[in-house]
């Protein structure tokens, strides 16, 4: 299968096709939502896709780096799944004391949290968030996915990105030792 598969057989043309119709419509410089509302409206394409198609377009067209939001700042993720219960999974990231152990390299404060589903935070100093969710695998295995966002810049996306790999790595180690 090549690379326009998943978007020819949900929408009906691959990214290419999306990308010349995107540019004869005349989309650089328009507003997402309008985009999106012309996806959805004239094209019949799901706020998913549509949202997808948006953000490989900009970055296509250079109107986007990669992991950019709309608002010029970065966001990165990273995911890592564990030989542990949901439940012990959500606790190391829940539980100061224990985050402490395997997060060596920045503070969080919780702000909002549903027990082995989702937690946010606010890193540091507060300019940043980190949302995380947690995949129940089975009795014994889960998988945690971070989205950290707000970031400034390129720069401090990519030694972001490495160190909640890093950071993860050392969760699993943790968890499963």
């Amino acid at each position: 299968m090549g690379q326009g598969d998943g978007a020819r057989r949900a929408t009906g043309r691959d990214r290419d096709g999306w990308f010349a119709l995107l540019d004869a419509w005349g989309a650089p410089g328009r507003p997402y939502r309008e985009i999106s509302d012309w996806l959805i409206g004239e094209h019949d394409v799901s706020r998913w896709w549509a949202q997808k198609l948006i953000v490989e377009y900009e970055q296509a067209r250079g109107l986007r780096a990669p992991g950019v939001r709309r608002d010029g700042t970065f966001e990165v993720s990273a995911s890592k799944t564990a030989a542990v219960p949901v439940e012990l999974l959500f606790d190391a990231f829940i539980n100061a004391r224990k985050r402490k152990k395997w997060l060596t390299d920045g503070r969080m404060s919780l702000r909002a949290s549903q027990p082995d589903r989702s937690a946010r935070f606010i890193w540091e100093d507060g300019a940043t968030r980190v949302n995380v969710g947690f995949i129940d695998k089975g009795p014994s295995k889960s998988t945690v996915a971070v989205a950290h966002e707000r970031l400034p810049d390129a720069d401090e996306a990519t030694t972001t990105k490495a160190m909640w790999k890093k950071r993860l790595a050392e969760l699993k180690s943790f968890l499963e030792s």
